[in-house]
């Protein structure tokens, strides 16, 4: 049996393959025979945390180098151990105990690393404190031994005969495509991601990202399969299609966690996660709930109920964001370190609003109700025709969903080519999420305008979500009129279209169509052509690209 399971910040419940429901209860750490306490080996300190876990972690590296719960390793595969990266090397490695706690630490240049366990819990709590890019953590990996587990979900990959791209992208025999990057889930979309088979669960419970970059819809690698053994990660910082600068300071906790088969307890969840226990630890740079502060709005007016709002905050120290209530917008934003953030209120992914809120320790911050201005909003505009929604994602159009765990040549994608008729109801899930200039550039769109319309100058909107090699849109009508080629905005440097990634800065084209290009006679189809247009980018999917958000004639 295999299966994964997440749980989202809104409360609702998702189960990917065997549900953790059915596998068992969830434990969080029940007492057992065994004695609460540490050991040295020669080689490794040995932490028995007087449930059914006993782990090691490597005196020289730091590493994590034995999970045994209930009898069985579970660490390993590929003879490598779990670890920061790929294994951070020579470190000063030290433990200490207080009371019903053990924490080991580990330091290594400016980084600074702890294990902590807590008597009677089946789980380990792991803080990483990256102070500069003096060294290279952006990941912790927990590497699980071969068997234990067997899964082949959409968000996993494994080693498949035929590489496509780079050397992280693969196809399977039966043409479908697995890569490490194929997570499908938005952060804010779980709270953890792992494996349950044969009644036990193991888990990687995330922290509440704030020292992390990208925001509450930034996808990363979770979880892979190889033949060697499967991984699962706490990502601390992804370059990949990554919008933000890195963040530095004290990320976590984050928890490995084992249970009978089931979820992890949801008292581990990150916003539910308290730690008083360790606010005396004396771990670098841990901020305790009293030096936390809180954002609250009353609510937020003149939102679309046909989307979820999410308000975020940010400055390049952190991040955080929560969901707005949908019956009045009502939303709260806890455990924010004091400073000032910016204020972002996103319709779906598309930033709609923002402010400047300042946050003090142990306090809470009110704000009176957000009112929402129509013209932030490009749905608000009358419109001829409109394709696709204004909602910061390719949602809705023609291979949307897949890209998000699956390479644009998988087998499973409609074809990337095909033009689209204004008129007949289906033009959104016709149209392309994605553009690129070697595989669909030229795309044409047909639509009648009425004598009235014609004889009238238009503007023509293109949203884009993200880009890749500076892919951006130029068009041309009737073929007697054409854009000039616009100005590239500022888009993540790396793949994204191809790497399960669609989101990025969003930007809205404007093209300002003169009167004469349109044709007078009414019972004529104009053509828009999309042409994209860049001097960069190579052949293929990897040519100069761009993801769709939403694209309209105004009247």
């Amino acid at each position: 049996m295999s299966g994964s399971a997440h749980r989202p910040v809104g409360r609702r419940t998702f189960v990917l393959a065997a549900t953790a429901a059915a596998a068992g209860t969830a434990l969080s750490g029940t007492a057992r025979a065994a004695a609460f306490g540490w050991s040295d080996d020669g080689s490794n300190y040995v932490v028995d945390t007087g449930a059914q876990l006993v782990f090691k972690v490597s005196k020289s590296t730091g590493d994590l180098t034995s999970l045994v719960y209930r009898g069985t390793e579970y660490q390993g595969y590929g003879g490598m151990n779990s670890h920061i990266e790929s294994g951070l090397g020579a470190s000063t490695v030290g433990i200490s105990q207080s009371g019903s706690t053990i924490l080991v630490s580990v330091t290594h240049g400016t980084l600074k690393h702890y294990y902590a366990a807590r008597s009677g819990e089946n789980n380990v709590y792991l803080w990483t404190n990256k102070a500069d890019t003096s060294v290279s953590a952006t990941r912790y990996i927990v590497r699980v031994k071969k068997g234990a587990f067997l899964n082949d979900e959409p968000d996993s990959y494994t080693y498949a005969p035929t590489t496509i791209e780079a050397s992280d992208v693969f196809r399977k025999s039966d043409g479908q495509t697995r890569s490490k990057h194929y997570s499908k889930r938005r952060v804010m979309d779980y709270d953890y991601v792992g494996w349950s088979a044969g009644g036990v669960g193991l888990w990687v419970v995330r922290s509440n990202h704030e020292k992390a970059s990208g925001g509450p819809f930034y996808r990363s690698l979770l979880r892979h399969q190889s033949a060697d053994g499967g991984g699962l990660y706490e990502i601390l910082y992804y370059g990949q299609n990554q919008t933000e600068s890195q963040r530095f300071g004290l990320q976590g906790p984050y928890v490995i966690a084992f249970t009978d088969g089931g979820a992890p307890s949801s008292a581990l969840f990150p916003g539910t996660l308290t730690t008083p226990w360790a606010d005396s630890l004396g771990i670098s740079g841990y901020v305790p709930a009293s030096g936390r502060g809180k954002v609250a709005g009353v609510g937020i007016s003149g939102r679309n109920s046909a989307y979820p709002y999410t308000v975020g905050l940010a400055n390049s120290a952190a991040q955080y964001w929560g969901s707005a209530r949908s019956s009045d917008g009502y939303f709260s934003v806890g455990g924010v370190l004091p400073g000032t953030y910016t204020l972002t209120v996103f319709k779906g992914e598309l930033a709609v609003y923002t402010s400047s809120v300042s946050v003090s320790a142990g306090g809470t911050t009110t704000l009176n109700t957000i009112a929402l201005p129509s013209s932030n909003d490009p749905a608000s505009a009358s419109a001829i025709w409109r394709i696709g929604d204004w909602n910061g994602t390719p949602g809705g159009f023609k291979n949307a969903d897949l890209m998000t765990y699956a390479h644009p040549s998988d087998v499973r994608a409609a074809s990337w080519t095909g033009n689209v008729v204004i008129g007949g109801g289906g033009e959104t899930a016709a149209f392309p999420c994605y553009l690129w200039k070697d595989v669909n550039s030229g795309l044409l769109v047909y639509f009648r305008l009425t004598a009235a319309q014609a004889a009238a100058a238009h503007t023509l909107r293109i949203g884009v979500t993200t880009a890749y090699a500076n892919g951006r849109p130029q068009i041309t009508v009737n073929d007697t009129w054409t854009s000039a080629v616009p100005s590239p905005p500022t888009q993540p440097n790396t793949r994204s279209l191809t790497n399960g990634s669609y989101r990025g800065n969003n930007h809205t084209f404007t093209y300002s169509v003169p009167a004469s290009a349109w044709k007078t006679d009414t019972s004529q189809y104009n053509v828009l052509r999309i042409d994209v247009v860049s001097g960069s980018g190579a052949t293929g999917f990897l040519s100069a690209g761009t993801a769709i958000d939403a694209l309209d004639l105004l009247a």
